[in-house]
């Protein structure tokens, strides 16, 4: 596999806190809504994307091989080692050495690691082939698109 889609892993096993305000309303994607200024309580992000620490990594994503699902280059991946892959989970895998995003795709007694982007071929996982799944993507983070 020429490209790499995963460049760097981020160990977050750590017992540090990062607690960030969380407000009581949720904010409105449709009407606007009045806004409350009371605050609920603290989010420590870890909390709430990790759910397993000791089997939660952090990958950041490169290339447009999963634009279609929502994974832009420069995307940070939540990465659960713990969750038993499914079909159509959106997986971290080694292939050959080389790791990469995709999703796990079960056709018949065939497996596929399927891009989500028609420029990109699907891979279809053989016996004979050095092929792993390192973890289950359960959320991805991404910048807010601004001009």
């Amino acid at each position: 596999m020429n490209e790499k889609n995963i460049i760097s892993i981020v160990n977050i096993g750590n017992n540090k806190k990062a607690a960030t305000p969380l407000f009581l309303d949720s904010v409105s994607a449709g009407f606007p809504s009045p806004a409350t200024d009371y605050l609920e309580n603290k989010l420590d992000l870890n909390e709430y994307l990790v759910k397993h620490p000791a089997a939660t990594f952090i990958v950041k994503a490169s290339g447009p091989s999963m634009i279609e699902a929502g994974i832009l280059s420069g995307d940070l991946l939540i990465v659960d080692r713990s969750v038993t892959p499914k079909n159509d989970n959106i997986v971290i895998a080694s292939v050959f050495g080389d790791l990469t995003v995709k999703k796990l795709r079960k056709k018949g007694s065939s497996l596929f690691l399927v891009s989500a982007n028609n420029e990109y071929p699907s891979i279809e996982i053989k016996e004979e082939m050095e092929c792993f799944i390192w973890g289950v993507v359960t959320y991805v983070i991404h910048k807010a698109v601004t001009k």
